[in-house]
């Protein structure tokens, strides 16, 4: 929160007290907190998801107080929902004017996006030297993915890494960005956006508002983001090769390559030229697919197909190990493998045939995961979905308030699409958006675990 601090003392506001002040209330809870040593500081699987899950509930939490403080979002569920959009990189919104935010609110809004992009246990794993080989636990309980691996032999070397490469393209996204007319402030908000993949802008217009070069950068980081950042890794490590045979990878681009095809040819009327389709088609499904949320117009007035199109991108995703959200795809290449399996089995009984991905046999018990990841998205849904309609809204703004906010994309259809947003929901309906977009960011377990009651139980 000091950052906001020096934004304020720059552009010469106010509010950069309030941060300080909430700054130091939490430095000195944590001092206290500090204070309390457990027996043992060993991290095991229970302990990690419950970790993360407190972590990123308290970080919500404190986050939100500035907006309350300085009266810029005076409703305390309002201002945790924001925060929670932007730690989650959902970018869902309850502002109906953005511009009416300091900057100094604005550089806040959009660095939590940033912070939560890649994860904030992550990155202390990267400084802090914690529990030994134990704090894997804590990466898997906050990273995406269907299984998280380690680069390299040492946990809190791979956290580096992954770091290393974020704020590589971190800064290079922000240098692209000035070149490209954009100063400073706003290179930095537009940055930690998409590379978060959370789709806050500080416009009303979110990236209509912005030159057709900074929305082809945008475009283009947004596409990165969504990779797999082990990708990056290979060819730090001179194996450009390797990074297709990555099915994951392979199967992001045909997948998205393909809607934009599809989404061009359906909406190719409504537009002066075939470029300018091309441009909206790929600005929205690589906006959509890496559930950034940027949008250039209300897509709403595009054919039925095309929006059914970003919706089964919201659904599906993009890769694990980026800061994209949704179910991702590993899941679904694993899932569809299994299913392969299975008919292979009705047909031919006694043969006997592993799940391969990437090369490697996937264990019978990572199956077992995806297929309950998936049970309990579903089931989430279904009961967000029951709650969120006591509202009284029609039901694809009910429905898409949903996916989208635990698919953490940000914009939905009807009420909350690209014009809309979700001020207009009762403090019940955000509060269960707010579970659902942590339940996306964390990938439901830990926050399953967390309200389990035999977690709480000693052995």
């Amino acid at each position: 929160m000091l950052l906001p601090c020096i934004v304020s003392v720059i552009y010469g506001e106010k509010q950069g007290l309030v941060f300080a002040c909430t700054a130091a209330l939490t430095f000195a809870l944590g001092t206290i907190g500090a204070r309390f040593k457990p027996k043992s500081n060993i991290f095991y699987a229970r302990e990690g998801f419950v970790t993360v899950s407190l972590s990123w509930i308290l970080m919500a939490m404190v986050g939100g107080l500035p907006f309350v403080l300085t009266g810029e979002i005076p409703s305390y569920v309002d201002a945790v929902f924001e925060t929670v959009s932007g730690y989650t990189t959902t970018g869902a919104t309850i502002l109906t004017n953005v511009e009416c935010l300091s900057m100094t609110s604005q550089f806040w809004r959009c660095f939590v996006i940033w912070i939560g992009g890649m994860g904030v246990l992550v990155f202390i794993m990267s400084i802090l030297p914690l529990s030994g080989n134990y704090n894997m636990h804590l990466m898997r309980a906050e990273s995406t993915g269907a299984e998280v691996g380690k680069l390299v032999p040492k946990v809190k070397n791979t956290a580096k890494i992954l770091y290393s490469i974020y704020i590589f393209l971190s800064v290079s996204m922000v240098i692209a960005l000035m070149i490209a007319g954009l100063d400073l402030y706003n290179a930095l908000l537009l940055m930690f956006s998409a590379m978060g993949t959370g789709g806050f802008a500080n416009r009303n217009a979110s990236l209509g508002g912005f030159s057709h070069t900074v929305q082809i950068i945008t475009e283009v980081f947004m596409l990165l983001c969504g990779i797999n950042f082990n990708a990056y890794f290979l060819i730090l490590m001179r194996k450009p090769k390797e990074v297709f045979k990555l099915e994951e990878v392979r199967a992001y681009l045909i997948l998205l390559f393909s809607s934009i095809i599809c989404i061009t040819i359906s909406i190719k009327d409504l537009f002066p030229t075939l470029y300018d389709a091309f441009h909206n088609a790929a600005f929205h499904a690589i906006s959509i697919m890496t559930t950034t949320g940027f949008v250039l117009m209300d897509y709403e007035v595009w054919p039925s197909i095309s929006k059914a199109i970003l919706v089964v991108l919201t659904f599906i995703g993009a890769c694990a190990g980026s800061t994209a959200g949704g179910i991702k795809i590993s899941r679904f290449l694993i899932l569809f493998k299994d299913f392969r399996r299975e008919l292979l089995k009705l047909t031919h009984p006694r043969s006997v045939k592993k799940v391969r991905f990437n090369g490697q046999t996937v264990s019978e018990e990572t199956v077992h995961t995806i297929q309950a990841f998936l049970i309990i998205y579903i089931v989430v849904v279904g009961i967000s979905f029951l709650i969120v309609s006591l509202d009284g809204f029609d039901f694809t703004s009910s429905f898409t308030a949903v996916l989208t906010t635990i698919s953490n994309v940000g914009p939905g259809l009807g009420k909350v699409g690209p014009a809309g947003n979700f001020a207009s929901f009762s403090p019940l309906s955000k509060i269960v958006l707010i579970f659902d977009m942590l339940a996306g960011r964390l990938e439901i377990f830990p926050l399953i675990v967390l309200i389990y009651a035999g977690t709480w139980k000693r052995n």
